[in-house]
């Protein structure tokens, strides 16, 4: 049985995408993104849960966020995990309403972004090249079984090439537009 699946290295390739693109999505560029509030966790009802799952988070304005609590008595610890989640933001408490001015970014941290991106942008390369390298190697071990020809090996792999090199193209790409985005270019 041939271990080369074509399909499942497109699918693990196109992964390390979404991977990508989730992580650049919770980088703050100086505009309101709900997603920036993904990694907030509040401590209610004796458990840690998700900020989503106990508020409304939208983005009313260009450089606001607002999130609407649902049970008035968890508003405190809704404030209190925003403001200890490590993002920079000061809550405005209005009633149940929690409203989230975005700042402005400064240069340095628009540097300390830029990398940051850079890193995660490296990081699904090397994912990327390493589903590679396991798609040649399972051709590898299909053509010394005698199941596929050295001719069909090296056809394949020329295609794991070009998939690759897509993929990778697609990486940069993202990373690209968000690196403008972030300096502000």
């Amino acid at each position: 049985m041939a271990q080369y699946d074509k399909s499942d290295l497109e699918r693990r390739m196109a992964g390390a995408v979404e991977s990508l693109k989730g992580d650049l999505s919770g980088l703050r560029t100086g505009r309101a993104n709900v997603m920036l509030l993904d990694p907030v966790t509040v401590t209610v009802y004796g458990a840690s849960m998700p900020l989503n799952q106990v508020a409304t988070v939208s983005a009313p304005e260009p450089r606001m966020l607002s999130v609407q609590v649902w049970d008035k008595t968890n508003v405190g610890p809704v404030d209190k995990a925003i403001r200890s989640a490590g993002l920079g933001l000061n809550p405005i408490v209005d009633g149940q309403t929690l409203r989230l001015p975005i700042p402005d970014l400064t240069e340095d941290r628009r540097k300390e972004l830029a990398k940051l991106a850079s890193k995660y942008a490296e990081a699904a390369r090397i994912a990327v090249r390493n589903v590679r390298r396991d798609g040649m190697d399972s051709l590898k071990a299909d053509e010394k079984k005698g199941e596929i020809s050295e001719d069909d090996r090296k056809r394949k792999e020329t295609e794991v090439q070009k998939l690759t090199d897509g993929v990778i193209a697609e990486l940069d790409a993202t990373f690209a537009a968000k690196e403008k985005e972030i300096l502000g270019q």
